[in-house]
């Protein structure tokens, strides 16, 4: 080996640790700040860790947290449901279905969702009833509105209506995303669009439709809590519920933080997991592809 060579090679694992050592640097730095953060949380005594302890599994609570993931998963249920109809609407060759499609995601999207939940929740001064039957004709069926509004019905109509509008978005990305000869090729072996869509278009277009969906999940979580101010016996209400009757305000909050930051991080560890998945299969089909 050439002393310059043998030159150089130093002067590369010089510069390496002098890099290793500004990235231990960092760490010391910011573990620092984190423990003490940490340190002066735990020592100050407006934070009464000791009520957050009693109450955090408290029934109350428990209830509430109940609640907030019933939301979650059945708003969440419904909002894909109807995001991948819209989906597919506002790909379609029908204007009609177009424009529709465009027509609710443009109000749902451009509206804020504490005013739809609110809008829902007071669907009786603008409607005393809710019918059913031929436009224009004879009611088959007819409910009161106070009666068929309750603050649950009103908590899964806005939050699900509203998530559909950007599931619809996400569904189309991915869609979007694949090849239009995919479509060509079945409907040339027969397939009617429908049925290419759910065998061949969709299940390739799910690896860029997942990851934003837990995205949106995630959101779905912290969304429940404006379900509060309709009188929705979620975990934020329960946890105000409470402070309202010991005024232990910043206790209870706490409660709420952790509980929510729990139930994400969980959510993030499976997104995770879902995307490496994907991202594993996608890169099998590209190393057998032949060269």
């Amino acid at each position: 080996m050439s002393q310059a060579t043998d030159l150089a090679l130093r002067d590369v694992a010089r510069a390496r640790r002098q890099v290793d050592w500004l990235n231990l640097a960092l760490w010391v730095i910011v573990l620092g700040f984190g423990l003490k953060l940490a340190w002066a949380a735990a020592q100050n005594p407006a934070f009464e860790w000791r009520v957050v302890g009693h109450w955090f599994f408290d029934a109350t609570i428990m209830r509430g947290l109940s609640v907030t993931l019933g939301l979650t998963v059945v708003s969440m249920l419904i909002g894909v449901v109807i995001g991948v109809l819209l989906a597919v609407a506002r790909m379609s060759d029908s204007r009609l279905f177009r424009g529709i499609a465009w027509g609710y995601i443009w109000f749902f999207r451009g509206t804020p969702l504490l005013v739809q939940l609110i809008f829902w929740y007071n669907m009786s001064t603008l409607f005393s009833t809710v019918s059913l039957g031929v436009p224009f004709g004879p009611a088959f069926v007819t409910w009161k509105t106070n009666d068929l509004i309750t603050p649950l019905t009103a908590a899964f109509c806005g939050l699900a209506l509203n998530e559909a509008a950007y599931m619809a978005e996400i569904v189309r990305g991915g869609l979007l995303s694949i090849d239009p000869g995919q479509m060509d090729t079945a409907r040339a072996f027969g397939m009617t669009h429908g049925r290419a869509l759910r065998r061949i278009v969709i299940p390739q277009a799910m690896r860029a439709i997942i990851p934003p969906t837990g995205n949106q999940l995630i959101s779905m979580i912290k969304a429940t809590s404006l379900v509060s101010v309709i009188a929705m016996a979620d975990l934020l209400y329960s946890v105000q519920a409470v402070y309202n009757r010991n005024f232990e305000v910043i206790p209870l909050l706490l409660v709420a933080v952790i509980w929510y930051l729990l139930i994400t991080s969980l959510l993030n560890v499976g997104q995770g997991f879902i995307e490496r998945r994907f991202a594993r299969g996608d890169r099998d089909t590209k190393v057998a592809e032949p060269a």
